[in-house]
């Protein structure tokens, strides 16, 4: 009998920071680099909204001390953080 692998497919965001409440902390870019970086005014900004694993995505928002990163499920458009 063969082996069968069942793929759940991946959540995915719609990434939005709020320029007006980061503080250029970086917990962000720390946990997901591949998703977020810091611009010339050391702001968050999304550099790859698929760059990091949903996962990882979730836990770079959570991380944020002025919560100015949101996440909006692609699937159903609710916003899911904060």
């Amino acid at each position: 009998m063969a082996d069968v692998q069942v793929l759940t497919p991946q959540k995915k965001y719609t990434i939005k920071v709020d320029r007006n409440l980061c503080i250029g902390a970086a917990s962000c870019v720390a946990l997901a680099m591949k998703t977020f970086g810091l611009d010339d005014e050391n702001k968050a900004i999304v550099l790859d909204e698929n760059g990091d694993v949903p996962e990882a995505i979730r836990l770079a928002a959570e991380s944020c001390p002025t919560k100015a990163i949101i996440l909006v499920d692609d699937e159903t458009g609710q916003q899911e953080y904060p």
